[in-house]
């Protein structure tokens, strides 16, 4: 989804809402993880004194597998974001979200910040015993009994 933030950077005052899903056609380019349902993205920019601020939620279930018993299973995750949107930028400072041309690509921008709040190490509970090294037995299933 494109917003056009043109009105939005020359208005002191100035409000747009949003609220979204991207669907899971669109999601399919994501490398790595799949997705069980659309994204929700809910939010507002505002531009406050001159400064454009981004406030947005963004909920999505992922189809994962755990690292340590491979069991596959669906987790929801929510999370919240906060940016400074900019129409141009001076230098390479990852601390502003800068539009060209007054867009926001913001499918683009929500799954990014969803990405990189994912935990690097997937698991299916935080206690997962794993596999049994010798004979593969899923350990959160009870003992395997084979001689280790």
């Amino acid at each position: 989804m494109n917003i056009q933030l043109r009105q939005l950077f020359d208005i002191v005052g100035e409000c747009v809402d949003i609220d979204y899903s991207i669907g899971l056609d669109e999601l399919e380019s994501v490398r790595a993880y799949s997705f069980a349902s659309p994204v929700t993205v809910k939010g507002k920019i505002c531009n406050r004194a001159g400064v454009v601020k981004l406030t947005y939620e963004s909920r999505a279930e992922l189809d994962l597998e755990c690292d340590r018993c491979l069991t596959q299973f669906v987790r929801e995750y929510c999370f919240k974001f906060e940016h400074i949107v900019v129409a141009s930028a001076n230098s390479d400072d990852d601390e502003y979200v800068v539009c060209e041309n007054n867009i926001l690509d913001m499918n683009e921008l929500a799954v990014s910040d969803l990405l990189l709040q994912l935990p690097t190490k997937i698991l299916c509970k935080d206690d997962c015993k794993g596999l049994c090294y010798t004979c593969g037995h899923n350990l959160n299933e009870g003992e395997c009994g084979c001689n280790k």
